[in-house]
């Protein structure tokens, strides 16, 4: 058995920015569209370029397995930089090779034939490069099976399979520290833009684990979150969801929430730990589509520290620190809005671009514009309803039309960037919401099914019976202790 890894060159390098994080505010100042979304603009990569190439492959426990394979990398010119074994946990008998080399496409490919020739059954999985193209990372897994002469093939975006994982593309940001566009309200303002470098500078060294650095944030900073959190709080007795205005008071209470203060991320962090297993970590700008719902997969949210320019409170053309803390927070510390962004992304793990495309619109009718229905009446759950006082008042007027929440049709609808949405969608429940991302994902293509582990923080794929064993053992488990309450509870 052989499972060999490597990487292809990816012909298009995505240079978007991502519309699932933006956030509107009342402003007679509206951005161009350019300077808010890069919306599906490509970049070709040469695909015959010389790279770095990660190879893992499997081999029998026998010395002159590996001699063989070497010797096909030989065969091929391609120089082999360094080299790792250790047993295999999935292969008895086997160990697994990691072979760091460069090598241009073609030459991947051809030993890539000409491994597949020497095997009679072979177990090829390909992961691909991190290409890196105006600070985006591309990477794809292709997996092929090949069993005689039965061979399929599907191709499998890589995805990360533990939490630590992020760490690899949590830098990768479309928009960094005092890089700003000229229309940026802070564009011409040396201090705030060196404020920002700073802001993007703690993010860039952060690694999962570590303890999120604490802001000393200046007067003026605390003077603009000020304006916005007192105008914001006004409107949540009455227009936020029965959830929100259930946490909000405890964010007051345990994580410094306060007119006069900006909270820092540990303190929220710890706090959403406590509730629902949620976590934040901090991130320079705003991160790809995938990367970002990647992130949820695992609980965490990519939060930014910086806040907007004093010049424009009502405004950013980015999110912020009180679009992440007003806006997202709260929410993540409710059970079922918690399982419902991480279901969203858990199906973003190994989809293709166009489903991405719909998660992502999934995400922006959801968790930043979304509508839910309490006791006879819409109420606002979005974080880019609940950060923005304008629209918060407007989405629960005649004005915009209002749809009961379905997947299918909700994950194609348009949408505008610049302006308030004409269009929102209503949910029964968090709950009902959920069940209803579930069965639509059901039909992602995916050669295989995931399980988040929340002991270990890592992905399990599901692809054989050994591993559907320990799901069912772990599911036996549960129902027995279920059984034992119920018994206990009727006596």
């Amino acid at each position: 058995l052989v499972i060999f890894h490597f990487s292809c060159t990816t012909l298009q390098c995505r240079q978007s920015m991502d519309s699932s994080r933006s956030e509107v505010f009342d402003s007679d100042k509206q951005p161009s569209v350019k300077s808010r979304y890069r919306m599906n603009t490509y970049l070709d990569v040469p695909e015959d370029k010389t790279g770095k190439f990660y190879l893992l492959f499997t081999l029998k426990e026998r010395i002159s397995e590996l001699i063989a394979s070497l010797k096909v990398f030989e065969a091929h010119g391609i120089n082999i930089v360094h080299i790792e074994s250790r047993p295999s946990r999935s292969h008895a008998g086997c160990y697994e090779f990691l072979i760091e080399c460069n090598a241009m496409d073609k030459q991947v490919k051809s030993v890539f034939k000409t491994l597949q020739d020497m095997a009679e059954n072979v177990t090829i999985q390909t992961f691909g490069p991190i290409h890196e193209c105006n600070g985006a990372m591309i990477s794809y897994l292709q997996v092929i099976n090949t069993n005689n002469s039965n061979i399929i093939i599907d191709v499998v975006p890589w995805f990360p399979k533990k939490i630590k994982d992020l760490d690899l593309f949590a830098d990768r940001v479309l928009t960094y520290g005092s890089e700003l566009d000229a229309d940026h309200p802070g564009f011409k303002d040396e201090v705030y833009r060196k404020r920002r470098q700073l802001f993007a500078d703690i993010a860039h060294n952060y690694r999962h684990g570590q303890p999120i650095p604490r802001i000393e944030y200046t007067k003026e900073e605390t003077e603009t979150w000020g304006v916005i959190y007192k105008e914001l709080k006004k409107l949540y007795p009455t227009h936020a969801c029965r959830e929100f205005n259930h946490i909000f008071p405890l964010l007051e209470q345990n994580c410094g929430y306060s007119e006069k203060s900006i909270p820092q991320l540990q303190d929220v962090s710890d706090f959403l730990k406590e509730c629902t297993g949620f976590t934040v970590r901090p991130v320079a700008g705003l991160l790809s589509s995938r990367d970002f719902l990647a992130g949820l997969a695992f609980r965490v949210f990519h939060t930014t520290q910086y806040i907007r320019h004093s010049s424009a409170p009502k405004y950013t053309p980015e999110p912020d620190v009180c679009h992440e803390l007003l806006g997202h927070v709260p929410l993540f510390a409710d059970p079922n809005f918690a399982q419902f962004s991480q279901e969203i992304g858990l199906s973003s793990l190994g989809a293709p671009d166009e489903v991405i495309q719909k998660l992502a619109t999934l995400y922006w009718f959801t968790v930043e514009f979304g509508l839910c229905e309490q006791e006879g009446k819409r109420k606002a759950y979005g974080a880019g309803l609940l950060s923005s006082f304008g629209e918060l008042q407007y989405c629960l007027t005649d004005e915009p039309e209002v749809h009961p929440f379905n997947p299918e049709i909700t994950a194609t609808t348009e949408y505008p960037i610049t302006s308030y949405q004409p269009k929102y969608f209503l949910a029964q429940s968090f709950e009902n919401a959920k069940e209803q991302l579930i069965k639509w994902a059901s039909a992602i293509s995916r050669p295989f099914n995931i399980r988040y582990d929340p002991y270990t923080q890592r992905i399990q794929i599901l692809d054989n019976t050994e591993i559907l064993n320990h799901v069912v053992h772990d599911v036996r488990n549960d129902l027995q202790l279920v059984e034992s309450t119920l018994m206990k509870l009727s006596t």
